[in-house]
Parts: C-alpha cells; sequence; structure tokens
C-alpha cells in the first residue's frame, strides 16, 4: 500500500492509538543511544516491518549516506539507506510506531508531509523525539536528559524522572517540523534527549542507552535488558577507573572536574550559555578521551 512517499507492507495493520516514538539520524543520535533504545523496544514487543520510503533517493543523496554492499554465500545484496518504521502491538493498551528517520537532504517539505500522514492513517495519539546530543558534562553526575511535553502532566511525569526542562533555541533539523505539525493536529508531542560527555566518545554508548530506557520505564514500564545494563556498568567503571587514574598523575585536573560539577548543578547546558575553555582544559578533556579509547 502507498502512503504518500511510504510504501506499508500489507496486510496494513490496525493500531490502537498509538504512540510514535523516532529518532533522527544521525543529528540525535550520538553514541547510538536512540538506535539502541528502538532496538530494545522493538525486541520487548516483538515488533514487525511497517514500511519504508518507496523511493528513498527522492530525498536522500547517496553520496553522502553511502549504500552498503553485503556478500552472504554466493548472494550480493546492496543495502540503501532509508527511513524506516515498524511497530509493536501492547494487548490491553496503546499500541507502538518506531521511526528511524534519516535526514534529507531534499524535498524536506514532502518528507515531514509523509510522515504527518503516517500519523493520520494510524490515529497517532502521542509523538516523541527520542536521542543523544555531546555536551559539557561531567562523567562523575547521572547523564543529562532534558525534554519538552506539549502536555503539562506529561511534562510532569518527565519531572519526577529528573528531565530538565530545555528552553534551547537556535539550529535544529528540518525534521522539527514534525512536532510542530503533529502539536497543530492536536497530538501530544514530546522529547527526550540525553547530554553526553563530549570527551568520552563511543560508537555505541550503553551508558545513554541505560539513562534514557529509566525516563522511558517510567512513562510505559519497559526495562532494559540485563546485557544492556551489564554493558553500561562496565562502561561506567571503566570511565571512573581511568578518570581516577588521570587525577592521581596530575590533581590540578581536579579543580576541571569541579567547574564541570559546577556547572552541571546549576543547571548550565550548552545552548544557555557558552562554556569557554582553557588549553588546560581541553587537553584533559582531548586525553580522557584518547585514553578512554585505547583501554
Amino acid at each position: 500500500m502507498r502512503l504518500n512517499s511510504f510504501d506499508l507492507g500489507e496486510p496494513v495493520p490496525e493500531l490502537n492509538q498509538p504512540h510514535a516514538l523516532a529518532i533522527i539520524r544521525p543529528w540525535t543520535d550520538i553514541g547510538s543511544v536512540g538506535s539502541l533504545v528502538l532496538s530494545c523496544l522493538e525486541t520487548y514487543l516483538g515488533a514487525k516491518a511497517l514500511g519504508e520510503l518507496a523511493r528513498p533517493g527522492e530525498f536522500f543523496d547517496f553520496t553522502r549516506y553511502r549504500p552498503t554492499l553485503v556478500r552472504q554465500e554466493n548472494n550480493t545484496e546492496i543495502v540503501v539507506p532509508n527511513t524506516t518504521i515498524t511497530h509493536g502491538i501492547q494487548p490491553g493498551s496503546h499500541d507502538f510506531i518506531f521511526l528511524r528517520l534519516l535526514e534529507p537532504h531534499m524535498q524536506a517539505e514532502a518528507y515531514v508531509d509523509s510522515v504527518i500522514e503516517l500519523f493520520k492513517n494510524f490515529g497517532v495519539k502521542r509523538y516523541c523525539l527520542l536521542g543523544s546530543i555531546f555536551d559539557m558534562v561531567p562523567y562523575t553526575r547521572p547523564l543529562l536528559v532534558t525534554g519538552n511535553a506539549s502536555d503539562p502532566e506529561l511534562q510532569n511525569e518527565l519531572a519526577l524522572v529528573n528531565v530538565r526542562h530545555s528552553d534551547y533555541q537556535g539550529t535544529t533539523s528540518i525534521l522539527s517540523l514534525i512536532g510542530s505539525r503533529a502539536s497543530q493536529l492536536g497530538i501530544e508531542t514530546c522529547s527526550m534527549i540525553v547530554h553526553l560527555p563530549n570527551y568520552l566518545t563511543m560508537e555505541e554508548d550503553y551508558r545513554g542507552e541505560k539513562r534514557l530506557m529509566e525516563v522511558i520505564s517510567f512513562l510505559y514500564g519497559f526495562t532494559l535488558p540485563k546485557e544492556d545494563m551489564e554493558k553500561a556498568n562496565e562502561q561506567e567503571e571503566q570511565v571512573r577507573l581511568i578518570a581516577e587514574q588521570m587525577l592521581k598523575q596530575d590533581p590540578r585536573l581536579g579543580e576541571i572536574l569541579k567547574q564541570l560539577e559546577a556547572n552541571y548543578d546549576s543547571g548550565i547546558k550548552q545552548g544557555q550559555k557558552e562554556t569557554k575553555l582553557s588549553p588546560e582544559v581541553e587537553k584533559f578533556l582531548l586525553d580522557l578521551d584518547r585514553r578512554f579509547r585505547q583501554d
């Protein structure tokens, strides 16, 4: 079945007031946190494919999102980057739609229109953007999560799990239009973005997944798989040991850490107030990231 720019597999399921949870790649999927969370939820619900863009080349530049060549025995397959949609059934409650959105390089308005028509077709009740960004936050504090909700009751629920209200203004993704368009249609909207230390970069940040799943678990009752929990704990311990070793070697770095902690505790976040770093601080952050990668 064709629905605007999407091809939906048939038979098209009937969903009960679904909540649509989305990630935007690559803009707010640092450390693959959003991807890890969606995979966790899809596994939990036994999610099935719902659809994808019929002609992704209408929206994406494939010299920037490169296709992938995959060889299996005597077969060769070319995987073309695409926006994909899955759905999960939750008996006795609302269902879920999961969207892995790639940022478009062209025809962005038609892309957004197609997502909105998808919401209309399935009667989406809530749209939630999940993700992660780099920030100047201390590794010694719980990972910061910021977000907003169009419904005051939902905003209060987010506050109960220490999600800080975001008043960021500045450069954004064209796909932010999805949230504003959905809100105009009476669909609840919210965002949950985890802030990762920009001096401890990882391809798969299970600490970020763990923190974001704490919020989602509070809202929906899902739990983080034991395997992912163990990986998150291992990463946290690895970070702690490396940082402690560096602090022993150069106690002056403790003052730098105190500054980051003070900024965190006072609610100063990247995008609200620019933090200018001395060469010493920048060297510390680069050294910490380098040591973490080596270990």
